[in-house]
């Protein structure tokens, strides 16, 4: 080929690869990709999403139910999706690649309602008040502790009713008596001698037995390596019927309680009936006054 020739061809191709570009960047068209270079599906990543730890519940818990450690436990939570009522552990926000992200306002907010880092210190003691599901995050309103509002009313057994006896060191076997022990409840009271010998009987008889102590003034759990609580009052769990006989009792006379043994904690409870004609009468003679005194099992 003359070069002449050669001229001719080669002004041609680069007017057609001109031609060309202009007609694609007229028509909006993108540059042509290089050979053998593939674009990563998806695009560029995105970065991590905040996420905050949150207490969640990791099983279903029933009302009534005593939280231990492992019901619960920390789960990473969208940061941006935080209820204020949540419980978490306070820390900043972070990232699935570990970056730690300045902490927003949400978490902010959720540290007053943070009660501890330990999962086992934050639910020492708790009791659920409404259902809880599993994964579910925990929330103040659905649990609730002793000295709280609402706390005996969760920890009566169904059926049951609470109610309060006034103690003293002499009633109440010199205050080793403890919530959450079983006791006898017993009542003395003065009655009339039988027959002509005037006078007044003692009578001193077993009302209720194996009755649980819920709380002991406003203790509802003695504090850790206690032995001992001196109070004023003592409140009992009783059921409908034991609650009318304890009324009775109080108003008859003086309530002593009797401290049960651990082993017979699982013996018949309620109201006991004493069998007509199985009472004893014992006559104490002191400074020559004689006095009858009966005695009910």
């Amino acid at each position: 080929m003359s070069p002449v020739r050669l001229l001719i061809v080669l002004i041609a191709a680069v007017s057609a690869i001109g031609l060309a570009v202009v007609l694609q960047r007229a028509l909006g068209g993108a540059p042509a990709k290089p050979t053998g270079l593939v674009e990563a599906p998806g695009g560029p990543a995105a970065p991590g999403k905040p996420m905050t730890q949150v207490l969640v519940a990791k099983r279903d818990l029933p009302v009534g139910t005593r939280l231990v450690a492992t019901d619960v436990g920390w789960q990473a939570w969208p940061s941006d999706s935080i209820n204020a009522a949540f419980i978490t552990n306070g820390s900043a926000p972070v990232t699935p690649d570990g970056k730690v992200e300045a902490a927003k306002a949400v978490v902010a907010a959720t540290a007053d309602q943070m009660i501890g880092g330990d999962p086992a210190k934050i639910v020492e003691g708790a009791i659920v008040r409404d259902p809880i599901l599993i994964g579910e995050p925990i929330t103040p309103r659905k649990i609730v502790r002793g000295g709280e509002g609402g706390y005996l009313s969760v920890v009566l057994t169904p059926g049951k009713r609470a109610m309060s006896v006034p103690v003293t060191s002499d009633t109440a076997v010199g205050g080793f008596i403890l919530p959450g022990d079983r006791v006898d409840v017993l009542s003395t009271r003065d009655a009339p001698a039988a027959g002509d010998q005037g006078g007044k009987v003692m009578i001193a008889e077993t009302v209720l037995q194996n009755i649980r102590v819920l709380a002991l003034d406003q203790a509802t759990a003695a504090e850790k390596d206690a032995k001992s609580i001196v109070a004023a009052t003592a409140t009992l769990e009783v059921g409908p019927v034991e609650a009318e006989a304890l009324a009775r009792a109080k108003a008859g006379g003086p309530i002593t309680l009797a401290l049960r043994a651990y082993t017979d904690m699982g013996g018949p409870s309620g109201v006991t009936h004493a069998v007509a004609g199985d009472d004893s009468t014992v006559r104490i003679n002191r400074g020559g006054q004689t006095t009858s005194v009966a005695v009910r099992p």
